[in-house]
């Protein structure tokens, strides 16, 4: 059971915004009612995105919804929480994210080992138009799909 990974939430609508030019795992400091709260599923990363400070990478915008018996000591839902990162890793996005029209957001939080991870994508923004014809492509495909398995069954 330890070694298995178990997805906590997955950020599609990153995947439909943006154009995944790689992705990298990182670790999450968090506090325990946090645990608490992501063990239940308790979380938001649609609006969220990884920032590089002073030489290391906070997350910004992740919501994880207060513990309900956390009393006095929850956290603040939307606090900025530091991603766990090797230098050299660090190092090369500051690289890229240099470079224009690049971002980093989360694509997933999963549990792995008994550890909340994160996985982090480098991005680029789509244009309406490049929106549009991902959303043609899964169409046809979705049709293709349908067709296949209407004539395997006759």
């Amino acid at each position: 059971m330890g070694d298995a990974v178990k997805v906590i939430v997955d950020n599609r609508k990153a995947r439909h915004d943006y154009h995944i030019i790689e992705t990298i795992e990182a670790g999450i400091v968090l506090k325990g009612t946090e645990v608490k709260s992501l063990r239940l599923g308790r979380v938001n990363i649609r609006d969220s995105f990884a920032r590089v400070k002073d030489g290391e990478v906070f997350l910004h915008g992740m919501h994880i919804s207060p513990y309900e018996q956390g009393n006095r000591f929850n956290h603040d839902p939307l606090r900025i929480r530091k991603l766990l990162l090797h230098r050299r890793e660090i190092n090369r996005l500051v690289g890229k994210i240099q470079e224009k029209g690049y971002t980093m957001v989360p694509l997933k939080l999963y549990w792995k080992h008994g550890k909340c991870k994160v996985e982090l994508a480098l991005v680029k923004g789509k244009r309406l138009h490049d929106k549009r014809e991902t959303l043609a492509r899964k169409d046809a495909e979705r049709r293709i799909e349908r067709a296949l398995k209407s004539t395997n069954y006759h």
